[in-house]
């Protein structure tokens, strides 16, 4: 999840109402407990901290700011797809900063956002006003089951950072998953997947060699620190069955505030190299699904 911790916590609060501003504070959902904290540093901005995990930061008065580096990242990714309005799948909402962002920024775009958690739904629905955004639904569904109800090509983008605490959900990793996505994907659309992982790059390789078995083109984004093994942080996969802007986004991402790399694919297809796909477990075995292969990574 993003490193930028949120400020120190609030004292709970009534269930905020959207009047002018949001209501500082922490409020009971489903899944345990969210907390609306403002940014101390820019008084228009809110952090929302899942189980205390910081899970969105919405801009109020301007939904085209991001402020999580792999937010931005993805940003860039979306600025980057086929010209007018998108239809995008978001498998995890949180406080739905980049819906708000394609709304803002691909007006007459579609959009459906998948959250298991319902009283999260409600809670950041009247906080953040978001029942006023047109084409944007959301939804109380689990990721995987939502997909598996879209129509095959009904998708120009698949957003996938939906976590359990600091893990994905291992069901959403794995190949038949990776299958049902790019039956929902339109010719030329993109999947792009969120992973929080360590030094290595294990959970990003593995999910990077299965998604090698679904689409043409994969590729990883991440800070150069974190490709040298020196930090844990975010990664992206971006993957696609059509020609990616391989050049536009490697100027786009290296000229950010936070400095990303682009790791095309055919370096990609070196460092999975040996590694098998992710599975679903056999029934009986229940989830989650695992892989045996635990070779070190490479630098990329």
């Amino acid at each position: 999840m993003p490193d930028r911790r949120p400020p120190a916590r609030t004292r709970r609060g009534t269930p905020p109402g959207r009047t002018d501003r949001v209501r500082a504070g922490t409020f009971p959902i489903d899944t345990g407990e969210v907390e609306l904290a403002p940014d101390r540093d820019d008084p228009g901005g809110w952090f929302v901290v899942v189980n205390g995990v910081p899970s969105s930061y919405v801009y109020l008065d301007d939904p085209t700011r991001l402020d999580f580096e792999y937010v931005r990242w993805i940003g860039d990714v979306i600025d980057h797809a086929e010209p007018g309005p998108l239809r995008v799948a978001h498998l995890g909402g949180a406080g739905c900063t980049l819906a708000r962002y394609v709304a803002a920024t691909r007006p007459g775009s579609r959009q459906v956002v998948f959250e298991l958690d319902a009283a999260l739904v409600e809670l950041v629905r009247d906080a953040f006003d978001l029942r006023r955004e047109r084409g944007l639904r959301i939804r109380t569904e689990e990721a995987r089951a939502g997909i598996g109800t879209l129509r095959d090509a009904s998708q120009d983008v698949v957003i996938r950072d939906a976590f359990v605490g600091n893990r994905v959900p291992e069901h959403l990793t794995t190949l038949e998953f990776a299958r049902d996505v790019g039956r929902v994907l339109a010719p030329g659309g993109t999947y792009v997947v969120n992973v929080a992982d360590r030094t290595e790059q294990r959970h990003a390789r593995a999910e990077a060699a299965t998604l090698r078995e679904v689409f043409n083109q994969v590729v990883l984004i991440a800070e150069p620190s974190q490709l040298r093994g020196r930090r844990y942080g975010n990664v992206l996969l971006v993957a696609s069955n059509a020609p990616l802007p391989l050049d536009q986004l490697t100027r786009r991402l290296a000229s950010g505030a936070v400095r990303a790399r682009l790791v095309p694919p055919e370096r990609v297809a070196q460092l999975v190299a040996g590694l098998r796909p992710l599975l679903d477990p056999a029934p009986a075995d229940g989830y989650p699904p695992t892989t045996t292969d635990d070779a070190s990574a490479p630098p990329a």
